[in-house]
């Protein structure tokens, strides 16, 4: 990210900084003076703005309403507020920082980000990946049935998707226990019981819903502004020996449930009009909830890279997506399941066709390792297009692997 002089003012971003004022996203965080007082922030470059504070620093330009919602410890209240809401704090935040008129006012409302400490900024009601990239799925296919079709015969009529654990959403910087499970090889005549030795990542875009629906209500394509706040990135962290093993006939568990990292930082969904492309042309035609031709360009030009220990080993193209998150949301709730606010869907596996651009350990080494080690960090980060040559960032995910903890004999007390 581009440095900051000492001399510059807060408000004066280097040229490129991913985190201006077309960006503005949203977190939680405390300061070492008052470390159980978590308050909204919002990123601007490399300090956080106060939201809490900034009522009292510009009443005039705070409504009263708002401020209560940027009171809160957690950015819940805000989600549930709805797109109105969403899009005027996100005006008057904008306001407070660009406007030379207010800068007396707000300079002591930013800290410097290296000097708090951030946290989950939503509590998490439901968890949902899906796996929405042909490429993804295709190179996994053809791993695991090297002589039959790639593809399940549904793939191409419906985002494949499964419920997930929201009780082990972590937020970036969270270290992530290798974990222990059963594991069976082809050659094993019976499983055994231990640490995880094919620990992998998953490079994902995470989706935040905000306005809730109904029970038995449906959320079309054109409701997905309405309900989903805003993006972040996603590493769903994954144990391919315990999910070989466990994942027939109903999926994955507890190969996937151990641990799921977001980034502390929730980009506004507006904030990537600039970025909406179209997703790839489909050779099959969807059922018509899924049927997007008339729609807005579905997909968003996110540009993301894996990186391992430091070194950048892929750089997955989000505008490869087959299924867009608009589409995954319709078939989220086309059977009436409702929506939450602080639900959160991920887009499954980011791949795109090059072999620069594969978004797990699985895909890069075709199957056969090495996988993460005990000590490996994993670190994602992305940006997209953004108006007036801007670019718009993403907060990164970072999460290092620990060893595995000892399971008693018997089974944990």
């Amino acid at each position: 990210m581009p440095e900051q002089s000492p001399e510059q003012s807060p408000f004066d971003l280097a040229e490129g900084d991913p985190f201006g004022p077309h960006t503005l996203p949203y977190g939680v965080f405390s300061t070492a003076d008052a470390p159980d007082r978590r308050r909204i922030g919002v990123r601007y470059g490399s300090r956080v703005l106060d939201l809490s504070a900034l009522p009292g620093a510009l009443p005039s330009v705070v409504p009263a309403p708002h401020g209560e919602l940027l009171a809160a410890a957690t950015l819940n209240p805000l989600l549930a507020a709805g797109r109105p809401v969403w899009q005027q704090v996100r005006a008057t935040v904008r306001t407070a920082l660009t406007d030379p008129a207010h800068r007396t006012a707000v300079a002591p409302l930013l800290h410097p980000l290296d000097g708090v400490t951030l946290h989950l900024p939503f509590e998490v009601a439901d968890y949902v990946d899906f796996y929405s990239s042909e490429h993804h799925a295709t190179n996994v296919g053809k791993i695991f049935r090297p002589n039959g079709a790639a593809l399940p015969p549904n793939w191409k009529h419906l985002p494949i998707g499964y419920h997930g654990r929201a009780g082990t959403v972590v937020v970036s910087g969270t270290p992530v226990v290798r974990p222990n499970g059963q594991r069976k090889t082809p050659e094993d005549t019976a499983p055994v019981f231990g640490p995880s030795t094919r620990l992998d990542i998953e490079a994902e875009v995470g989706f935040i819903v905000g306005t809730p629906s109904a029970l038995h209500e449906t959320v079309g394509l054109a409701g997905f502004r309405d309900h989903v706040f805003g993006v972040c990135l996603v590493n769903d962290w994954s144990a391919r020996d315990i999910q070989a093993w466990e994942y027939v006939p109903l999926g994955p568990f507890l190969g996937k449930s151990f641990a799921t990292s977001v980034s502390a930082w929730i980009t506004p969904l507006d904030a990537f009009d600039a970025s909406r492309t179209p997703p790839p042309a489909r050779d099959t035609a969807p059922l018509p909830y899924l049927d997007d031709a008339a729609a807005e360009p579905g997909g968003i030009d996110l540009r993301i890279e894996v990186a391992h220990n430091g070194e950048v080993i892929s750089r997955p193209p989000f505008a490869a997506m087959y299924w867009t998150a608009a589409q995954q949301l319709a078939h989220m709730t086309v059977n009436g399941a409702s929506l939450r606010t602080g639900d959160l869907y991920a887009s499954g596996t980011v791949s795109g066709p090059e072999p620069d651009q594969l978004g797990c350990l699985l895909e890069l080494t075709q199957g056969k390792g090495p996988y993460l080690q005990d000590g490996d960090e994993i670190t994602l980060t992305a940006w997209a297009p953004g108006p007036d040559g801007s670019r718009i960032g993403l907060g990164e995910v970072t999460g290092r692997v620990l060893p595995a903890r000892e399971v008693p004999a018997g089974g944990p007390a």
